[in-house]
């Protein structure tokens, strides 16, 4: 028991360290001096037994028009129509939940939309669960094409160091997960995609997902730096409105973030960052 406490609090720690480096340089590439505007919320406002919150982070600048960075840990009973739906709730209705969510949509055309969310997770079992996935505007350019391989690149190492041939797995669970059965398409240009991640070593998985953190972080600020000045016209503009529209649709039709957290009774808010500012259909 004394181990799981100490493991939860090892696990949002890092997630709130992780959401200060992505904050810290987001802020270095914005080309205004725009900083995050961090907003905490809380889960029991009626003295309910389901508690705990999280604090929101939204920069809108001139680089992104809107970058959202949130942390939350939440925990107490599972509700009914989650029991069961949910490993290790069969016969148990208590969980524990923290993670980091994030969610980038850059003013360009030329700069890559980017997600990342990670996160651990304990009913009666317990596991640790995320991944990432790029956006370019123009799903089928060559720049867009060599974008997505250097993000594959740096996702594949991460992935082989920790597990031979998980990488293959997980790029092929992302590519299922982020697409839209409706319109038949893709949402971008994939990334990885985990989920019940318990390799029976705690200390193993906490360090892959710690690292799918830092490679998101060091991966983007990369892709960004190369991409923000490149010249753009309204073709590209109308183009990423129209990307933009299938990635809300997505969101909220199909993410399990966003089922979760509306199921969860989070904050809605929060839950919703994940939205472009401006879109089109």
């Amino acid at each position: 028991m004394k181990k799981i406490q100490q493991n939860k609090i090892m696990c949002s720690r890092w997630f709130q360290s992780l959401r200060n480096l992505i904050c810290k340089e987001i802020e270095a590439l914005e080309e205004s001096s725009v900083k995050f505007k961090r907003k905490k919320w809380f889960r029991n406002p009626n003295g309910s037994e389901n508690m705990g919150g999280g604090e929101m982070s939204v920069l809108r600048g001139d680089t992104f028009e809107k970058a959202g960075v949130n942390i939350s840990t939440v925990f107490g009973s599972i509700s009914t129509n989650l029991k069961g739906k949910i490993p290790g709730t069969d016969n148990y209705n208590k969980f524990w939940a923290s993670g980091i969510s994030v969610v980038i949509h850059p003013f360009s055309p030329k700069i890559p939309a980017v997600h990342m969310n990670t996160r651990h997770i304990i009913t009666k079992k317990s596991w640790f669960g995320g991944g990432m996935d790029i956006t370019p505007t123009d799903l089928k350019s060559k720049e867009s094409e060599r974008i997505a391989k250097y993000f594959h690149d740096n996702l594949k190492k991460i992935c082989e160091e920790n597990k031979k041939g998980s990488y293959k797995d997980y790029k092929k669970w992302c590519d299922e997960y982020f697409f839209l059965p409706h319109r038949n398409e893709p949402r971008g240009l994939g990334g990885i995609f985990y989920d019940y991640l318990n390799s029976k070593n705690w200390d193993t998985d906490f360090n892959f997902t710690k690292k799918v953190g830092k490679t998101f972080i060091d991966s983007y600020k990369n892709i960004v730096t190369r991409t923000k000045n490149k010249k753009w016209n309204e073709k590209d503009k109308d183009l990423q409105l129209h990307r933009r529209s299938r990635y809300t649709e997505f969101n909220l039709l199909h993410d399990r973030g966003t089922k979760f957290g509306l199921q969860t009774n989070g904050n809605i808010d929060a839950i919703l960052m994940s939205l472009p500012p401006a879109t089109g259909w």
